[in-house]
């Protein structure tokens, strides 16, 4: 059964007062069933919930909004779409998990994006150069290491830094990810490819960011947190949380 931190549970209550949850997600439905998508991406729609998401996120027409870890591009298209001719995305990814099928179809229907491909320990983005930054399903992997996948050991603080810098004034980070329980954070990336929003939050604030806001949209009480997201049972359906954070 689905297990929330202890410490998270405390945090967010005592933010309640002043940060509202999210509102009800808006009418992204033109966006999502677009046809022009990847289809490959398509089909991940019923679990991925991007309504709630983008609605969560608040990109706006004629920003600059980074992806980190993009994948193949599955927020990367639609938020294309929202910020417009006007606003551009930077999906980044690191050398090795960079899908250049996938991503020279999207490029041909969004001229405003602009894949950064590097590899992982050094994916930077300069400074003042976005508004937002979306990583979905990946802050954990800031804490993982793979001598298989060829991705480097990062050193957090300093990641979590270029982003800091990297955004202009009230820029925001929206995170996303698998609830995960508390402990040792690297061996529980490792193990199950979860992490304690406690970890995220404590993380980003010492890195000069400001929780202001979080939702449970996402939240699924059937999730054992003690389950590999890649686990047929749970695959699609673990319990996310949604975090956003303001640079101070």
């Amino acid at each position: 059964m689905f297990r929330r931190p202890l410490s998270f549970t405390v945090a967010v209550a005592a933010l309640a007062a002043s940060f509202p949850l999210s509102a009800a997600p808006e009418d992204y439905a033109g966006i999502i069933a677009d046809e022009a998508r990847l289809d490959a991406n398509r089909q991940l729609d019923e679990n991925r919930r991007p309504a709630e998401v983008l609605d969560f996120a608040g990109f706006n027409e004629g920003q600059v909004v980074a992806d980190y870890l993009a994948g193949a591009g599955y927020f990367s298209e639609m938020i294309a779409t929202i910020v417009g001719p006007e606003g551009r995305v930077y999906p980044m990814n690191p050398v090795g998990f960079h899908n250049a099928e996938a991503w020279n179809a999207i490029g041909a229907m969004h001229e405003n994006i602009s894949p950064l491909i590097a590899a992982n320990t050094h994916l930077q983005l300069a400074p003042g150069s976005v508004d937002a930054i979306l990583t979905h399903l990946t802050f954990h992997d800031l804490y993982w290491e793979s001598e298989r996948f060829e991705y480097a050991r990062l050193d957090v603080p300093s990641v979590l830094q270029n982003w800091h810098m990297a955004l202009k004034p009230g820029g925001t980070v929206v995170v996303v990810d698998h609830y995960g329980p508390e402990g040792d954070t690297r061996e529980v990336v490792e193990r199950i490819h979860r992490i304690d929003p406690a970890t995220v939050i404590g993380a980003m604030q010492r890195a000069g960011f400001e929780l202001v806001d979080r939702s449970d949209a996402l939240a699924n009480p059937e999730d054992d947190l003690d389950t590999s997201v890649f686990d047929e049972s749970v695959r699609g359906k673990t319990s996310r949380f949604m975090l956003k954070f303001r640079k101070m």
